[in-house]
């Protein structure tokens, strides 16, 4: 094996032991710790793995949310990697929300977020009724992640006529309880549904049976 190789290796090793301790945290405190832990190297671990959803969601932002229109809500932002997407886009209003602050001070450095706040989805949001243009959030509805009840407070904080753009993890989909949320934000007249995505990888080069949806309603 040339030295290219290991090193490659040795990176894809590393990603895959951060994200089993993620996807294994089992409290708030721990999940908040793993990626306090990760942060440093986060954004060059997910790169070898073939991340796509901090790149690939804001084609439906695009979509549904007309450039230069604002604020936006990166719900579970990380590091920050979505943001310079969508400002090279036009979208200059944006603020981020996380439950790591290191995750966050990586964030900071992207000139990419007009403010960036410390939470966590699932409990009350530091917002007012309908502050936000949109939410978009991406890898945070997943396994030992942000519960399907979180949608109920972002919901909250986003503008009539905005909209909700999010991806959901296969594995957790069903047994998460989010077609009941759905169901119930939509029969309380919160939401409507606007698109879904079929299935869909979340990395092009790791955990080829990783799949996620992208879900876009138009809150009421």
């Amino acid at each position: 094996m040339q030295p290219e190789e290991r090193e490659a290796g040795a990176v894809l090793d590393k990603a895959n032991a951060a994200l089993d301790s993620v996807y294994s945290a089992t409290t708030p405190e721990r999940l908040s710790a793993a990626y306090a832990a990760w942060a440093a190297t986060y954004d060059s671990e997910t790169a070898a793995l073939g991340y796509l959803l901090p790149f690939l969601i804001p084609a439906w932002v695009a979509r549904h949310v007309p450039a230069g229109e604002g604020p936006l809500l990166d719900a579970g932002c990380g590091t920050g990697l979505t943001g310079p997407q969508l400002k090279a886009l036009g979208y200059a209003d944006i603020a981020g929300l996380d439950l790591s602050r290191e995750m966050l001070d990586v964030a900071a450095t992207r000139d990419a977020y007009g403010e960036l706040k410390q939470a966590m989805l699932g409990g009350p949001l530091p917002w007012p009724d309908g502050h936000f243009r949109a939410f978009f959030s991406t890898g945070v509805f997943t396994m030992g992640h942000a519960p399907a009840s979180g949608l109920h407070e972002l919901v909250r904080i986003t503008r009539q006529g905005g909209h909700a753009i999010f991806t959901v993890r296969d594995q957790v989909f069903e047994s998460g309880g989010f077609p009941a949320v759905f169901q119930e934000l939509e029969r309380a007249g919160k939401w409507r549904p606007v698109e879904e995505s079929p299935w869909f990888r979340c990395y092009a080069v790791a955990e080829p049976d990783a799949l996620v949806r992208t879900f876009v309603f138009q809150v009421l």
